[in-house]
């Protein structure tokens, strides 16, 4: 199969990845677009890609448009947050031939606290008449795409995740909801407003420099391995285990950069330097 399906990219310009590149750091050929190609596509991405805000802590964020995405995630290895994983990840489909819709999403349940803003990027891809969530960049990411029908309960790798029809004010809206102590915690809300590379550019602006935003202040790695999920912040770790056990500690001294190469987000020793600099 060729890896120049689609050439069509209007304003998100996706014919200017490398969707070679991208395919060999999934490890991964081209196929047809398919749900079990499509299921692979995905977890490939959140187990290869950290979730991080590295680049906003050092205030070096080269920006959120496809060449700085391809960039750092395709020519570095690097990993990013929602705005950078959806970016590319969309443009992947979109060029390997699947109907692809960007969406934003409000993070958080607006019932236990302020509306937040529409500041998550997440993928509707359209498959053999069926809709898909894909969502690469939420720090604990769901490893497949999960279908947008009411009720509808996914279960993967020890977490249980419920879709529920909603309603942003009168536009129609998707709730991701995982279960957590025997109850249903909100993720975020996604509506069916169009979304353009300018909203996803603002978006990114706010969430990179805002004091208000807690990425422009508090470190998240994230990583998916086989049997774990592992989340690092600048004070301590969480290891969320497959089988449903969860191990929680504050790092000892020294501990950042042990798991900082432990996810390894691709970070120079110089950038890593600077970083544990920054947060101590």
């Amino acid at each position: 199969m060729t890896t120049s399906i689609s050439t069509s990219s209007g304003a998100w310009r996706v014919e200017r990845l490398d969707l070679d590149g991208y395919l060999e750091r999934l490890g991964i050929p081209a196929r047809e677009p398919s749900r079990e190609a499509l299921d692979e596509i995905h977890e490939r991405h959140v187990r290869t890609f950290t979730f991080d805000n590295a680049d906003v802590l050092l205030r070096q964020h080269p920006g959120v448009d496809l060449d700085s995405v391809s960039e750092k995630f395709v020519g570095r290895g690097r990993g990013g947050y929602c705005f950078e994983h959806s970016t590319l990840l969309s443009a992947a489909l979109e060029r390997l031939g699947y109907t692809v819709i960007r969406r934003l999403a409000r993070v958080g349940d607006p019932a236990k606290g302020p509306v937040t803003s529409r500041t998550h990027l997440v993928v509707e891809v359209v498959l053999d008449g069926r809709r898909l969530l894909c969502d690469p960049g939420f720090g604990m990411s769901v490893a497949r795409p999960i279908p947008l029908e009411d009720g509808h309960v996914d279960e993967q790798y020890g977490n249980r995740y419920r879709i529920v029809r909603a309603a942003d004010g009168v536009v129609p809206a998707w709730r991701l909801e995982r279960l957590r102590n025997e109850m249903w915690e909100v993720q975020h809300t996604t509506d069916e407003l169009p979304v353009r590379p300018s909203d996803v550019e603002l978006g990114h602006c706010y969430t990179s420099t805002s004091p208000a935003s807690h990425f422009t202040h508090e470190l998240i790695v994230a990583r998916r391995f086989t049997g774990r999920h592992v989340t690092l912040t600048a004070g301590t770790v969480t290891i969320r285990h497959d089988d449903g056990a969860t191990e929680h500690h504050d790092l000892a001294a020294g501990e950042l950069t042990t798991w900082l190469a432990e996810l390894n987000p691709h970070l120079s020793d110089e950038e890593t330097a600077r970083l544990v600099a920054r947060l101590s």
